[in-house]
């Protein structure tokens, strides 16, 4: 793995300084760098996500271990270094490109390279990143949706994010990251990170986290998109009453008599506000509109 000064020089030699624009920040911390490759732990049968390689220091150690790498790199000229550092790696498929196609929908080629790569490696899919801030909360949110699912994720993360990953019912971090999380899968803080461990630094502080998703649980989802839909309708409003939510945008779903049908079905108070739902409540409700149950 690269330490601060080897990447300095690679960004030196090709005329480079870390982007702005781009939120590069490279983890220098080696000993973190061992930790998030880890709690990850691929395999030989794995196929990993990295978004953001940067000078490919982490994406050398995956391809090291897992069958197969998709990276991801939005900037071309660091891509073309990554390039050059997994270049004896026969097992890794570069994209140099956004992650993203839109906020809610994965860069197709980055889809593509990693359903052909699962048609020969029959294990997990990983992401494994250092995320970029600008990106995490998409990239995860699209992982956890699908259509490409993630079977698990060791990512950092700006701590902002993990909080609300973490976030129980009833405070203000709660909302549609920590709802999916906890209905698909079990999301663990793995260790806090200062601005130190990165460079250039950022100004705020970011986490090591690591989700496993549960197929029993994730099973229980009638409909994704409901799902996404009905936490979204009420957390859009979150500091005012169900009841009244419900009156004011009943034309997307239901009548105000139709939700306090199933308000009272779950034992919801209608008096209550969106982020004291626990997300079983948003799970009934929203498979008993998949079912059209009312």
């Amino acid at each position: 793995m690269q330490t601060k000064n080897q990447i300095q020089q690679l960004l030196q030699e090709a005329g480079l300084q870390p982007n702005k624009r781009f939120g590069q920040h490279f983890l220098i911390d080696l000993n973190l760098m061992r930790m998030l490759l880890e709690h990850a732990d691929p395999g030989p049968e794995d196929v990993v996500l990295e978004v953001g390689t940067g000078t490919g220091s982490l994406t050398k150690a995956l391809a090291d271990r897992a069958g197969f790498v998709v990276g991801v790199e939005v900037d071309s000229q660091l891509a073309a270094i990554t390039r050059q550092t997994i270049s004896h790696k026969a097992n890794v498929h570069l994209v140099s490109g956004d992650i993203l196609a839109g906020k809610h929908r994965l860069n197709e080629q980055v889809s593509q390279a990693i359903e052909q790569a699962r048609q020969i490696y029959k294990g997990r899919l990983l992401l494994v990143a250092n995320l970029p801030y600008s990106a995490g909360s998409a990239v995860i949110v699209n992982l956890v949706v699908g259509p490409i699912v993630a079977d698990a994720m060791t990512v950092t993360v700006q701590k902002e994010v993990a909080d609300r990953l973490l976030a129980e019912p009833g405070t203000s971090s709660y909302g549609m990251l920590s709802i999916l999380f906890d209905l698909t899968g079990q999301v663990d803080l793995i260790r806090p990170l200062p601005p130190s461990v990165f460079w250039p630094r950022p100004n705020v502080d970011s986490a090591i986290v690591h989700f496993v998703r549960d197929p029993e649980k994730a099973a229980r989802i009638l409909d994704m998109a409901t799902l996404t839909h009905t936490i979204d309708l009420f957390m859009g409003h979150r500091r005012k009453m169900l009841k009244a939510i419900a009156k004011s945008r009943s034309a997307r779903f239901l009548s105000i008599d139709q939700w306090l049908i199933l308000f009272n079905r779950y034992r919801i108070d209608p008096t209550a506000r969106p982020q004291d739902l626990l997300p079983e409540h948003y799970l009934e409700l929203a498979n008993s509109l998949a079912r059209g149950e009312v």
